[in-house]
């Protein structure tokens, strides 16, 4: 074997290794792959906003060319208990929402399936239903957690007093509607049964998690369940918990006997897979007048549907982000017949930060403060809320580094001066933030007698570039050339590992990897003259120690967006020309995929800002954007100039990478620059999200001067 010199960095613009399988079509995902005798099944969604199923006419269905089964609550397999109520499915004859799989018909064509289930009839009992969010709703709760087991509630000091007492006082409410994370892949899934147990290929953000969810709905040790990620186009959240096409793949294949496969139709998406709930947010600031905060209060009214309790942690970031001796942060929710919302990119920082920072570009307006310098004169030394110390904190080098890259120095801080003819222009920034987030994981590797290494571990690469990260991460721990490592994932046999979600895969992983990687280095090194065995050595690691620790420190990435817009007076169409963000993440690993992340976070931020909500219909009880024509994703025209870079940071309280996650932070904050942006071009303020023509509009004539 060859032996290799002490570890050096890897290079950071390493290419990525899956790029030419997924340009040229090699790379197979979840319904590539066609078992013999496969049938293929489509779903039935809820006709009614809520009631229940009272006859289901399948005899209908099955005399039809090429059906083979129609599963309905009255013949389905009986599952085990579901920790996830949104995936007890075809157990009961309730309809939830509107929407809610019902019936699930299978046939020898994809064509056949959705032809037939088309024309399914059902027959409902239906009961009046409540879609409605507002603020003042009769049912509206305070739970005890909000989404990632923060407090829904926190106190300190005496708002109501410090706030009164305040010279200068904000008081908004800000609303946005629900988001829905539309991956490029919809969700799907392979399953079939045989003498090992069950077989799935499952578009899934974990394989780990869809493997031990799947054996206990089908009572199975989790040994008898594989289940296989290995490429996902995208998820963004939606498919980091299991979803219905795994489950219900796996009920008609041990129905039918037979393989089966289940991608589910885009527009199945909205209802089934989870969203981003709709907030209303009022945030309070009382400050001095020069701007410094005193008091500052969060409150975050949202929903959650009748099926499980999910609640968007919108108040969470203000908790950490400034100094405020008085502070109240709160959640209400109110259990709706809805889709059941979920986690899309940032949940909780993405509206919560919006929010938040719009309402400190309203403080520096009132207080004739630059946006820039106000933010920089909040800087807390502690974490506000925690007292504790944070593990570092870039956020000023992020705005500073940002201004000087911006131009922000030349900006005429007086709103609506800047026109060409019909289009008004303006800048706008905000700050952003994401919490380090860590998970138990396990991993091997494994040392070749030709010197060649293979690292093992079940992580999901959704897109992020997780094969070539993990593939540094080993090289630099062995001391060995990055192409002598090969790394293998995306399968529930290999080692466990947690979902790519939280921007904590690289932390999880990668620190299960380097631990592996740093044995088996220590052990080749202990008998450097002995050769190896023909079978090679193999080493595992387990981060539960490591991933069970608390640490004594705040850690978090941070960042600062900048936006210029330009505002068309005549039609309210917002573009914007020019869009920047500076991040403080710790060491970046591959700044190809890094720049990868943050402007893809960016751009997702640019359409919630302007393009992205989802309605519900209040009479049929649905969303009605359901695909990629109602519901406006950026296209490559809406972001013409968009840039990303990162300071320098050195963290040592992180993990033995000194990384931060980067995956989510990209939109944090970015919805809020460009809506600050847009204030400062035309000089109206329009606290609803998205900032579409037919909501500015109306702002921008009844403040146009009388001819």
């Amino acid at each position: 074997m060859t032996r290799h010199e002490p570890a050096t960095a890897q290079p950071s613009t390493a290419v990525r290794r899956d790029a030419r399988q997924k340009v040229t079509g090699e790379a197979r995902y979840a319904v590539d792959r066609t078992p013999p005798g496969c049938l293929h099944a489509c779903p039935v969604p809820a006709a009614v906003a809520r009631g229940r199923v009272t006859a289901v006419h399948a005899d209908e269905i099955l005399q039809r060319p090429g059906v083979h089964a129609v599963l309905t609550h009255e013949n389905a397999p009986r599952l085990g208990d579901a920790d996830d109520p949104t995936l007890a499915l075809l157990q009961e004859d309730r309809v939830p929402h509107r929407g809610w799989f019902v019936a699930v018909v299978v046939a020898d064509t994809p064509e056949n399936a959705r032809a037939a289930a088309d024309v399914l009839r059902i027959d409902y009992a239906p009961s009046e239903h409540d879609v409605r969010l507002s603020a003042d709703h009769p049912r509206l709760y305070t739970p005890e957690k909000a989404n990632g087991g923060h407090p829904a509630v926190r106190e300190r000091g005496d708002f109501d007093t410090a706030f009164a007492a305040s010279p200068v006082r904000i008081d908004a409410t800000y609303t946005m509607g629900a988001l829905h994370n539309h991956p490029m892949e919809p969700h799907a899934a392979t399953a079939w049964w045989d003498d090992d147990g069950l077989t799935v290929y499952d578009s899934s953000q974990g394989a780990t998690t869809v493997r031990d969810v799947l054996a206990r709905l089908f009572r199975l040790p989790q040994q008898k369940v594989t289940v296989v990620s290995a490429y996902v186009g995208g998820g963004f959240g939606s498919k980091g918990t299991p979803r219905p096409p795994a489950v219900l793949a796996a009920m008609a294949a041990r129905h039918t006997g037979r393989p089966v496969r289940l991608a589910l139709p885009r527009r199945y998406l909205p209802a089934t897979v989870g969203h981003r709930a709709p907030t209303i947010q009022r945030v309070r600031i009382g400050a001095a007048a020069d701007g410094t905060i005193a008091a500052l209060a969060h409150d975050v009214v949202t929903q959650t549907s009748t099926v499980k309790e999910f609640v968007e942690q919108a108040a969470v970031p203000a908790r950490t982000m400034y100094t405020s001796p008085h502070s109240r942060t709160t959640h209400r929710v109110v259990a709706l017949d809805v889709p059941t919302p979920s986690w899309m990119r940032a949940p909780g920082e993405a509206s919560g930060m919006y929010a938040l920072e719009a309402a400190m570009d309203e403080l520096a307006e009132t207080v004739g403060v630059d946006p820039v310098e106000l933010r920089l004169r909040n800087e807390p030394d502690t974490e506000p809320d925690s007292g504790k110390p944070f593990s570092s904190r870039g956020l000023a080098a992020c705005l500073r580094d940002g201004a000087r890259r911006f131009g922000w120095a030349d900006r005429d801080p007086r709103p609506g001066v800047r026109r060409d003819g019909d289009v008004l222009a303006g800048t706008g920034v905000a700050a952003a933030t994401y919490p380090v987030l860590l998970s138990p994981c396990r991993a091997s590797a494994h040392a070749a007698p030709d010197g060649r290494f293979v690292v093992r571990v079940d992580a999901t690469d959704i897109g992020t570039g997780a094969r070539t990260v993990l593939a540094q991460i080993a090289a630099e721990a062995l001391g060995a050339p990055l192409d002598s490592v090969r790394v293998e994932l995306g399968s529930s046999r290999l080692p466990d590992a947690p979902v790519a979600g939280g921007s904590s895969g690289t932390a999880s992983w990668g620190w299960a990897v380097h631990k592996a990687c740093a044995t088996l280095r220590a052990t080749l090194a202990a008998d450097p003259g002995r050769p190896l065995p023909p079978e090679g050595i193999t080493v595992e690691a387990d981060t539960q120690e490591e991933a069970g620790r608390t640490s004594p420190y705040a850690r978090h990435a941070f960042g600062a967006h900048f936006a210029e817009v330009r505002v068309d007076t005549v039609t309210g169409e917002v573009r914007v020309s020019r869009l920047l963000g500076v991040y403080a993440v710790g060491r970046v690993l591959n700044a190809r995929t890094a720049r990868s992340q943050f402007i893809g976070g960016m751009t997702m931020g640019l359409g919630m800002a302007l393009t992205e909500h989802s309605t519900m219909d209040l009479v049929f009880g649905d969303f009605r954007e359901r695909d990629l024509a109602s519901y406006h994703v950026p296209a490559c025209a809406d972001v013409p100039d968009i840039e990303a870079h990162w300071v320098d940071e050195h963290d040592p309280h992180l993990n033995p990478m000194g990384s931060k996650g980067i995956g989510e932070i990209g939109i944090v904050g970015t919805a809020a620059a460009i809506a600050n942006a847009v204030h400062h071009a035309c000089g109206v303020r329009l606290r609803d999200l998205p900032l579409t023509p037919d909501r500015l509009l109306p702002l921008l004539t009844a403040r146009a001067p009388t001819p």
